[in-house]
């Protein structure tokens, strides 16, 4: 019994993972799959600079 517990348990844990969806700024697309403005990608994010969404200021 223990051990379909400790089966359970994993499971649960794999697929809470599985389900996850890591975005960063710079892979914001949208719907017609045109990448995003930086001027934009900061609007959504709220961030003070475009600087970090621009593909040619990044080091």
């Amino acid at each position: 019994m223990r051990s379909i517990k400790i089966y359970l348990a994993l499971l649960v844990f794999s697929l809470s993972l599985a389900s996850c969806e890591v975005r960063t700024a710079t892979s914001v697309r949208s719907n017609n799959s045109k990448p995003i403005p930086p001027g934009q990608a900061k609007k959504i994010y709220g961030t003070r600079s475009a600087k970090p969404f621009a593909p040619g200021q990044n080091k």
